[in-house]
């Protein structure tokens, strides 16, 4: 008899008292099948996480393909979760066959080995088996529409192959009541009865600038306009500022109107040819339906200049699209709180878009079709697969979360804003109508804002521009492992279907490919996915409390209407206009929360559950792992300079998914 050493690995989710019994089959290249041995299930405690077994065979199978799991049927139904398996032949041969999947019932799993394979390169019973994967993956993840006009999404309960793991649950309680405790409501309703004026943000806020040198900072200079325009460059929303060439017509600014706020002698005309001069607009609010007659939304402009310091700073604010008497363009010559109030309003806008657009649509939405898309299309084997796996973990499973407790009828952010689930899909049907697959472009988008190759402090440009390439070097690296050619490409009928699914996923099937014809072009679209998931939502998410968490700086909501003409507002009407103190109690705790890694968090390029068993491939990651060490310490090198850092796309800050 010869003897084949199987060792599984299984999850910290699995407990001794669960009593399925699991059974384990070996496959060789022939389909023939060993015996199936019982794995002991009682065996496995929280602290035991691998069993050994011996399988006896008459003769040598030679190479084993694949390993059959079967969980017998009880009257009590426990799911079980395999993570790796490991089988040694007679002849000291090693089969590595990564699972991190899980057992429903009764209805048998077969993994395969785990070198990866092109569809093409399957035939035979393992083609027809990898056909029924897909076949059975399909049913589970099916595509709905959360709402009109939003990118499609999952259908249905969870499958538990994308549920949070044990970990993830915790770490998201424990992030939760933490913020709870940071965060006390009934200290923030003392606070906003005992202190006037700014004086309650400052209270409520007291115990954290020490710890937080940004948010400190901020709420030291907010009022002043170079504080205000760095966080077009570098704030939570870092993509709405654009160079300009001519003043639009709706935003009828004159040179005599701004000629005191440009250097001594240029005019408006020439620093315009210059590049100096830049807007943000945010029409994408125009006709948005507020939550109710208590609360107010606008669709400003703000023009933006390159002084001599180099600093972005405002120069001319509209608070609607429509010129006119009732609506001045506001000036840095106004008096202060006409000043303030109309930058607050630019801010309070800016906040809704960053949450809607740049950060849950662009990030969170986006990175869900393609992580169901995935599952529907990409066979466990295929390497693309297990390139993207670790890039749209637990997506699913968060978007669900977040799109119940925030977005939803009564969430948080109905709750905090001036729009509620009307409003909102109201806004992202709009950002839906401009939704590229080159706005997902890192590159493009920057080139499409004309900011490529302007401001030396546009420190998200940077270091994005960084971040993509080294992503985009480590995609090739590993694309050309597994496709020789062009005609690879095309013959992948799998990565064919997949890029079409996440077109039908968008809803917008005429912005994105359909199919792809080259490596190039197949490296550029993981690219996409890779980098969207993880720097580009590190970048957008991991600020709020630096940025948002001084509520003048930027108002989630506004609760006066803007003014019609100038000199009419105080102090008074500014506070009036500001959350109030259970708003402020929200924004501060969600955006605390929001901020926080969770324990163990995979950061860009780690993989803790190895899907590739390759040497070749291994070696691509350790090499993309040591550029993006040297990026992080490109980053730190800088920020020592800096009176702001900028770390939100150093490398050991971003996490590898959309997963908070």
């Amino acid at each position: 008899m010869l003897t084949y050493k199987v060792t599984v690995f299984t999850g910290l989710e699995v407990f001794a008292e669960e009593t399925n019994s699991i059974y384990l089959t070996l496959i060789d290249s022939k389909d023939q099948s060993s015996d199936r041995v019982l794995v002991n299930k009682s065996l496995f405690t929280p602290l035991q996480r691998e069993i050994s077994l011996d399988i006896c065979v008459k003769e040598d199978f030679g190479d084993i393909v694949l390993v059959k799991l079967e969980k017998e049927k009880h009257l009590v139904n426990c799911n079980w979760f395999c993570e790796h398996i490991t089988v040694k032949s007679p002849s000291e041969k090693r089969f590595e066959f990564p699972c991190h999947c899980w057992l429903e019932d009764e209805k048998p799993v077969f993994i395969r080995e785990g070198t990866a394979r092109l569809p093409q390169d399957d035939s035979g019973f393992l083609k027809k088996k990898r056909l029924e994967e897909l076949e059975s993956r399909q049913g589970k993840f099916r595509w709905t529409e959360r709402c009109q006009g939003f990118p499609k999404s999952i259908e249905g309960e969870i499958p538990p192959e994308v549920q949070f793991d044990q970990e993830k649950k915790k770490s998201f309680a424990d992030n939760e009541m933490k913020a709870k405790k940071e965060f006390i409501l009934e200290k923030c309703k003392e606070l906003f009865h005992s202190c006037k004026g700014m004086e309650f943000f400052e209270k409520i806020l007291e115990d954290f600038t020490s710890k937080h040198p940004l948010l400190e900072k901020n709420m030291h200079d907010w009022r002043k306009d170079y504080m205000f325009g760095y966080q077009f460059l570098n704030g939570c929303n870092p993509v709405m500022i654009r160079k300009i060439r001519n003043i639009p017509d709706k935003f009828p600014v004159t040179h005599e109107m701004v000629k005191g706020f440009l250097e001594k002698g240029v005019t408006l005309k020439k620093e315009l040819k210059e590049g100096n001069i830049y807007i943000v607009d945010y029409e994408i609010l125009e006709g948005v339906p507020t939550s109710s007659d208590l609360v107010f939304l606008t669709a400003p402009l703000c023009l933006l200049y390159k002084n001599r310091l180099d600093q972005i700073v405002p120069i001319a604010i509209q608070l609607s699209q429509t010129p006119g008497e009732k609506s001045p363009i506001f000036l840095p010559s106004d008096n202060e709180y006409d000043w303030m109030l109309a930058k607050m309003w630019v801010k309070s806008a800016d906040f809704l878009v960053h949450q809607l657009v740049t950060h849950l649509l662009k990030t969170h939405l986006i990175s869900e079709v393609f992580e169901v898309a995935m599952y529907r299309q990409l066979s466990a084997v295929h390497p693309v697969y297990k390139l993207l796996k670790p890039h749209v973990r637990f997506t699913i499973a968060n978007n669900a979360i977040a799109c119940e407790n925030l977005i939803s009828k009564g969430g948080i952010f109905s709750k905090i804003t001036s729009v509620n689930g009307d409003g909102i899909a109201k806004v992202i049907q709009n950002a839906m109508e401009t939704l590229t697959y080159e706005s997902l472009c890192f590159p493009e988008t920057i080139e499409d804002r004309g900011m490529e190759y302007v401001l030396s402090k546009y420190y998200y440009r940077d270091d994005g521009m960084m971040i993509w390439y080294t992503i985009n070097s480590f995609v090739s690296a590993v694309v050309k492992i597994y496709y020789e050619s062009d005609e690879t490409v095309q013959s992948d009928g799998e990565i064919q279907d997949f890029v079409k699914d996440v077109s039908f996923g968008m809803n917008n099937s005429d912005k994105f490919p359909e199919s792809l014809k080259t490596r190039e072009e197949l490296v550029k679209y993981l690219t996409v996915v890779i980098f969207n998931a993880s720097a580009q939502h590190a970048a957008v998410h991991f600020g709020q409390f630096d940025w948002y968490g001084w509520i003048p700086n930027s108002p989630s909501t506004m609760r006066k209407p803007p003014p019609e003409q100038k000199g009419t507002v105080d102090m008074q009407y500014i506070m009036e206009s500001l959350p109030d103190h259970e708003r402020s109690y929200m924004i501060l705790e969600t955006s605390w929360g929001f901020t926080q890694f969770q324990e163990n968090e995979p950061f860009l390029g780690t993989y803790p559950e190895m899907c590739f068993t390759e040497e070749p491939v291994k070696e691509a990651i350790n090499t993309f792992l040591n550029e993006l060490d040297e990026v992080t310490k490109i980053i730190k090198r800088r920020n020592k300079g800096l009176t702001f850092d900028y770390g939100y796309l150093s490398p050991d800050k971003i996490p590898n998914s959309v997963a908070i």
